[in-house]
């Protein structure tokens, strides 16, 4: 009797964030990450949903890395029921760790913020999780290897693959009755400044692929060349310069390009802030795992002293009163939360500040807003004019454009039964859906939210 998979696309579907994806089989059942969805009100609206599935049946949960869209969801599936273990590598686990406890707390905060001040409709603002989840969950947290096959159960195995994108990152291989399934996470580019290149799957029946950037090539532009205008300029009108930053590996390969211009005499000793206690978190992760990335720790220990990390939010304040000509690098990316709002809160309405945009902006984020050019923006219910100059930097992306996509697939043998585009926006969807026929004239399909799809095996 022939077997079957159900897939239950719940996250990442028609949209960039939120990755969750479902495989029920007769054996087991498998979440491919659990991610938060983030950008758009409506999508935001989605977190506090139960999943429309039995979460209780859920046996394990397998992550491709640590960031918040790909894990941020993992307390309200305790919520659910949810009682088995939560796999990646070593490193993945501890990012994810370090990235629920500060979510927690920054929920926390916000709702006590938002109910003493009165900003929403909610009475009261909840947290989406606290603490005390974040910590049992967290519990469940188990560590495999890569490169090696895990069973799961009699049919079922699986296995960690290095993806490049931020320190720990795979790609999943999860073969299910002699067919694999391969699920890309976020593939990260050739040539990184701390990262080895992201190996290629050679076999793939059913391919999940990210499409983030599906429709786009980032600029052939030198960094380094670009940066050091950025920072001339601010120099000169005597401003500073603000970079919302992701915590995990941007702000890393930020620290590390800024400490070579130095060191290469491109730019003067300027102050370097970073305002980021996950940030700070994620270096330790750096310090504990030296293979997963190419920093030697001569250069790591070199590069950190190079660098004033704002340890308290007295010293966030005591930065912003500082007059001199700076650099600030905060969280969040995409200037969604993080200690970076409180910078642009008190400078974005000055001419001589410059904010960098330095990773991808999703829709319905105040990071997008600015890239498109509002004229003010809201941070704690009040607006503020944008008088800041706002540049970009897309090249500094952690995410594989279209041509990076086309070749990581590329050293697969077979004809995929199905190609399933994943966590990109419709435009980038499309875009990459038609370019992959055209390459590689392989069967291709666009899933929506909460689309079950099943499969023969």
């Amino acid at each position: 009797m022939k077997k079957f998979v159900k897939i239950h696309f719940l996250g990442a579907s028609g949209v960039v964030t939120g990755s969750k994806f479902l495989i029920e089989t007769s054996e087991k059942n498998i979440l491919i990450d659990c991610g938060m969805f983030q950008g758009l009100k409506e999508l935001r609206a989605l977190n506090w949903s139960d999943l429309p599935v039995n979460v209780n049946k859920i046996d394990t949960v397998l992550l491709t890395h640590g960031h918040l869209d790909h894990v941020g969801y993992l307390p309200r599936l305790l919520k659910q029921g949810f009682t088995g273990k939560i796999i990646g590598t070593a490193p993945t686990l501890a990012i994810a760790e370090i990235i629920l406890k500060d979510s927690a707390k920054i929920h926390e905060e916000e709702a006590k913020k938002a109910n003493k001040e009165k900003y929403t409709k909610h009475n009261p603002a909840l947290p989406f999780y606290t603490k005390f989840e974040a910590e049992k969950i967290i519990r469940q947290f188990h560590v495999e290897m890569l490169n090696t096959w895990i069973p799961l159960s009699e049919n079922i195995s699986y296995r960690f693959q290095y993806n490049g994108h931020i320190i720990g990152a795979t790609f999943i291989e999860l073969d299910i009755n002699g067919k694999r399934f391969v699920f890309s996470g976020d593939i990260g580019r050739p040539h990184d400044y701390l990262l080895d290149n992201p190996k290629k799957p050679e076999w793939a029946d059913y391919l999940f692929i990210e499409s983030t950037y599906g429709n786009k090539l980032h600029p052939d532009e030198n960094i380094e060349d670009v940066l050091t205008q950025i920072i001339t300029e601010i120099i000169h009108k005597k401003g500073n310069l603000i970079i919302p930053s992701f915590a995990v590996e941007r702000l890393q390969t930020l620290m590390y390009v800024l400490w070579q211009l130095y060191k290469k005499n491109k730019i003067p000793n300027i102050p370097i802030f970073i305002d980021s206690p996950m940030g700070n978190n994620v270096l330790e992760v750096f310090k504990r795992f030296p293979k997963w990335h190419k920093l030697s720790m001569a250069d790591y220990n070199a590069m950190c002293s190079h660098i004033n990390i704002i340890q308290s939010y007295k010293e966030t304040w005591e930065t912003i009163d500082d007059k001199r000509s700076k650099i600030i690098i905060a969280g969040s990316g995409m200037v969604t939360g993080g200690r970076v709002l409180t910078y642009l809160q008190q400078l974005i309405d000055e001419p001589s500040t410059t904010v960098l945009l330095v990773g991808y902006q999703a829709e319905g984020t105040r990071g997008r807003q600015l890239q498109e050019g509002v004229h003010e923006i809201r941070f704690f219910g009040k607006y503020y004019p944008v008088k800041a100059t706002i540049k970009n930097i897309e090249s500094l992306s952690a995410h594989a454009d279209q041509n990076d996509l086309l070749n990581w697939m590329s050293a697969i043998k077979n004809i995929p039964e199905q190609v399933f585009l994943i966590h990109g926006e419709s435009t980038a969807l499309d875009a990459f859906r038609l370019k992959i026929q055209d390459t590689y004239n392989w069967q291709v399909t666009i899933p929506k939210l909460t689309d079950v799809k099943k499969v023969m095996i």
